[in-house]
């Protein structure tokens, strides 16, 4: 009986310590769940998903979370009444299921899965999946191709990162972070300006590890309001004794 115990315990271990990726190729899991640096995310239901109006858009019909479309909307409209873009921002790449995140992290020729991660990441750990992040494209290109790092220098992204906070996106990974990611100013998740907006707790929810662990920049953060205390009103001072003086005679 134990040896069918041992054996059996052999066989799941794989599938436990390992997620499958493409064919042939497999990520080990770490013990807090992360895969290559990544966290997992699940898929975003399809009833909560809504489609962008297409001229918002550029590629692919862009789907993202309903809670999450008044605030894209209202960037998109600042950012086109803003003189200082120089251009117009649009969703490029919005909600990606996990079977297609699959095929975007497998297409091409892969040398290492490791390597591909940097980049792109493993399907079931990709923001994208929740619906609550998207990332932006500036039109007219001016030569700088869609997701890369020329785009940090166009006036459309500088507005982003002055702006986009009020609309509750922050950027997931920024230069340098602790998540060995690549850069990528152009990638953007919603969590809601306040954790009052509609959606908004539930996006926090799903991002609350990220953002602890490793915080956007810029990112969300909460408003702290700050009251200045009125000056401490004088002690009154008792006026001294009155003392009668004697009339001379």
């Amino acid at each position: 009986m134990l040896h069918r115990i041992v054996a059996l315990v052999l066989v799941l271990a794989p599938t436990v310590a390992e997620a499958q990726l493409c064919e042939g190729q497999s990520a080990a899991i770490s013990a807090d769940g992360r895969a290559f640096g990544h966290l997992p995310y699940g898929d975003a239901p399809e009833s909560e998903l809504v489609t962008l109006p297409s001229e918002y858009s550029v590629g692919n019909p862009c789907v993202v979370r309903a809670d999450m479309l008044p605030d894209l909307l209202r960037l998109f409209a600042a950012a086109q009444g803003d003189p200082s873009v120089m251009g117009q921002l649009r969703a490029l790449s919005c909600q990606r299921s996990i079977a297609r995140q699959r095929s975007v992290f497998c297409r091409g020729e892969i040398s290492s899965a490791a390597d591909r991660a940097i980049s792109v990441a493993p399907p079931g750990y990709s923001e994208h999946s929740t619906g609550y992040a998207l990332d932006f494209a500036v039109r007219p290109a001016n030569g700088c191709p869609d997701a890369e790092a020329c785009m940090a220098a166009t006036p459309a992204a500088r507005w982003l990162r002055l702006n986009a906070p009020r609309f509750g996106f922050e950027q997931s990974f920024p230069g340098g972070n602790k998540q060995h990611v690549k850069w990528e100013p152009w990638h953007w998740r919603w969590v809601g300006a306040s954790g009052n907006a509609r959606g908004a707790a539930k996006a926090r929810f799903v991002f609350a590890r990220a953002r602890r662990l490793y915080p956007a920049d810029p990112g969300v953060v909460p408003l702290v309001v700050k009251f200045s205390a009125p000056p401490p009103l004088p002690t009154p001072v008792a006026p001294p004794p009155s003392r009668s003086k004697k009339k001379r005679r």
